[in-house]
């Protein structure tokens, strides 16, 4: 065992340097000429261990996405022949893999369509074609979701070189944003081809390489690290939230009410049982998120429409991981800014397809003004911004 780690960790070594290299000068030519036999050696698992280390080292998010394209594209036909073992039929990883399959056929029906579009730019009904294939394939980004909140924070409660998700979190982000960008140009006449294309071009690209790293290396890894239980878990969550396109079949997925009983809790100005607080919270027309004073989520409401998506998985977990990369820095300014007393509150607010969102982050202090942690409160406005005037009158019909 020992020399296997040992092993690894020379593999490693040398991966930072290849790494160094390509993120410095842009190019590793010297690198293959000199280390081909080396190329063959590597399994996948030692990514994992890189890009973690990397982002250790302090490089920028930039540098580490472009670097990983350069690093995987050089060391791409060992990851490939690997030997992996297959997820079983109806598993968590064989489900995720079969959305990853629809969406790959996605991909390959809007390419002929898209370059016949390129041929034909005033074509309406091609515009219209191609308008309605990316929105189906924007329905992927529940897959996005499903392991930004199940399958992150399982891997990182599990894995103690887990931060190369920051680096797919990071992707994840710049597809939804570049499919987002297709949809607008699409709708928008005469077809502005030139900024379509490279939206398109980049939508593939990292689409199938995202694809390409969970199945040969983040999947085959989590079947030999996590119970089966575990999965079948993170299977149950992932359902709660819904995958895209293949859903698993005879998932009974039973709604938990832990920590219930028939006591009553003193609440100060009144007493009531953990039933009805549970109602109380999940009643309320806003989403609520509390993280303590070590920056670990402890609870969230789960109200009939929730705006953000939330699972189980969180609980636990730091919120620094709850976010992309890209924010990080914000949400941790806004809980140093809390804890040192500067800041009571901030507000952010955003346009989310049709309906504007209002996210309120309040500081938690108990009655020595000591900081206790932050509540995360999401609502719905629209409609309260369109309210002008005044209504006494009930006008039920």
């Amino acid at each position: 065992m020992s020399e296997i780690s040992q092993n690894q960790n020379k593999r490693i070594k040398k991966l930072i340097e290849v790494s160094e290299l390509t993120i410095k000068t842009g190019n590793a030519r010297s690198f293959i000429l000199e280390n081909r036999e080396f190329i063959n050696k590597v399994i996948p698992s030692d990514f994992i261990f890189l890009f973690d280390e990397l982002i250790r080292l302090g490089y920028t998010m930039d540098e580490l996405k472009t670097a990983s394209n350069k690093i995987l594209n050089i060391f791409h036909i060992p990851i490939q022949e690997y030997p992996t073992f297959l997820p079983e039929k109806d598993s968590f990883l064989w489900l995720l893999s079969e959305n990853n399959r629809v969406m790959e056929k996605m991909l390959s029906q809007i390419s002929p369509v898209f370059k016949q579009l390129n041929k034909e730019p005033e074509n309406q009904e091609l515009v219209k074609t191609v308008l309605y294939l990316f929105k189906e394939l924007q329905k992927f980004e529940a897959y996005y979701t499903i392991k930004e909140n199940v399958l992150f924070p399982a891997i990182e409660s599990q894995w103690p070189n887990y931060r190369c998700l920051q680096i797919m979190w990071s992707f994840h982000d710049d597809i939804r944003r570049k499919i987002k960008g297709i949809i607008q140009t699409l709708s928008e006449l005469p077809i502005d081809l030139k900024t379509l294309n490279p939206l398109v071009g980049d939508v593939f690209f990292n689409m199938t390489t995202i694809k390409f790293r969970e199945e040969k290396i983040v999947f085959p890894l989590m079947l030999s690290t996590f119970p089966e239980e575990q999965l079948h878990k993170l299977l149950e969550e992932s359902a709660a939230l819904g995958f895209p396109y293949v859903q698993p079949e005879n998932l009974e997925v039973k709604p938990t009410m832990s920590g219930y009983d028939n006591g009553l809790v003193d609440l100060g100005t009144g007493q009531m049982s953990i039933e009805q607080l549970i109602l109380l919270f999940n009643h309320l027309p806003i989403d609520i998120t509390f993280v303590d004073e070590t920056d670990t989520v402890r609870f969230f409401s789960t109200p009939k429409k929730r705006i953000f998506p939330r699972t189980n998985a969180i609980i636990g977990r730091k919120v620094q991981n709850c976010h992309p990369p890209e924010s990080m820095h914000v949400v941790s300014l806004i809980i140093e800014s809390f804890k040192n007393g500067s800041k009571d509150k901030a507000d952010f607010w955003i346009k989310m397809h049709e309906t504007f969102i209002l996210i309120q982050y309040f500081a938690v202090r108990d009655k020595s003004q000591q900081y206790k942690g932050v509540i995360e409160v999401t609502q719905e406005i629209t409609e309260i911004q369109a309210i002008s005037g005044e209504k006494r009158i009930l006008d039920w019909q």
